[in-house]
This record gives structure tokens, sequence and C-alpha cells, in this order.
């Protein structure tokens, strides 16, 4: 009797064990970033990756949004900066691999704290704007010093028509691939100064 017991305890226990695995499975699976606005916002402007680091382009999205209103954490992470940059408060989170930026904030977290996806990080203001006299959330993707498209885990890149027939475009251009090295010293106010504008006054 026991052994027939056996086979239908495991099975149970495979089962058990495969549920508790599935929404982990299902959100690694998925690997988005979730939307830092809510209600979903409006895509003001998308990602223009320039054809190099001093090239002109557009480093990030423009997200449609109102003065005041609460911005999210996209991914859980850790505060990396959190404070005012040439007039434009600046959040930015290490998620890893990859950082998130979001301008212009009004900063609620400090540097060096954990965040979860989807918590408050702060709320928009309208100087320093993309949109001006709108207000609208500039949210940037960076790997190491690769600007990458932010709407590719937002699940909200840009539709384009392919002939049925022909082959599928190259992608965009990129910068190439950066080779292994130590972690960067942890960024400065001025640093980053520097370096927003720099890619504010290029686009």
């Amino acid at each position: 009797m026991r052994k027939r017991r056996r086979p239908i305890l495991l099975g149970l226990l495979v089962l058990v064990c495969g549920l508790a695995v599935l929404p982990t499975a299902v959100q690694a699976a998925g690997g988005g970033w979730l939307w830092p606005l809510r209600p979903r916002p409006e895509v003001v402007r998308g990602f223009e990756p320039p054809a190099g680091p001093y090239a002109p382009g557009h480093r990030g999205v423009d997200l449609a949004g109102a003065v005041g209103q609460p911005v999210f954490a996209v991914a859980d992470g850790v505060v990396q900066f959190a404070g005012t940059v040439a007039g434009r408060g600046v959040v930015v989170v290490d998620h890893g691999a990859e950082r998130s930026t979001y301008q212009p904030v009004r900063a609620m977290v400090r540097r060096g704290e954990q965040v979860s996806a989807g918590q408050p990080v702060g709320h928009l203001q309208l100087g320093g704007s993309h949109c001006w006299p709108l207000a609208c959330l500039h949210l940037g993707r960076v790997a190491a010093t690769t600007y990458l498209d932010p709407l590719a885990l937002l699940g909200g890149g840009p539709v384009r028509l392919l002939p049925m027939d022909g082959p599928l475009p190259a992608p965009p251009a990129a910068f190439p691939p950066q080779p292994s090295r130590a972690p960067p010293p942890p960024i400065t106010a001025l640093r980053l100064g520097l370096r927003l504008g720099a890619d504010y006054a290029r686009g």
C-alpha cells in the first residue's frame, strides 16, 4: 500500500513545487520593466540611437505626464543617484547589468536605498522637461556607457510594416559592446551633471 502512495505523493510534490515556481518563471520570461507612470502614458518621443558617443540622437524616451504625478521604479534596484543636476531633478536606479534614469523628478528616495518595482521614486516636475511647456518624463536605459531603448523592456517598441517577401532590415546602429573592466566609480553630482548636460545638448 505504501509503494502505491509514493508515486502519488511524489507527483503532488512536483506539482506543488511547479506552482510555486511558476510566477517567477513567467516574470523572468517577460524580463520587462513596469511603466514608470500610471496609467500607461503616451510616448511623445521615442528612442533615437546616436551613431556614436558624441553624435546627435535621443538617448531615452519622453512619456507624457502631469506636474506632480508620481514616478515609479521600473524594476527592483538600488538608488545610485538622487538629486538636482543643472536645475533638473534626476534619479538613477541601478538594476545590476543596467540602470534606469528619470528626469525631471523631485526625488522621494536617497542614494543607496533599495527600491522595488512599482515603488514611487519621486514626482514629475516641469523644469527641464523635454516637452516644455508641457510636462513629460524622460526615461533612460543604460548598460555601462551604452544607451538602449527603454521601450524594448516596456513592451512598447515602434511598430514597423515590413514586406512579406523581402529581407528583414538591419537593426539600428548602436555603440559597440564595451570590454569587461572594473566597475565604474560612484556617480557624483558633478560627473552626472556633465554627462546629462552633454546628453541634453545633443538631444
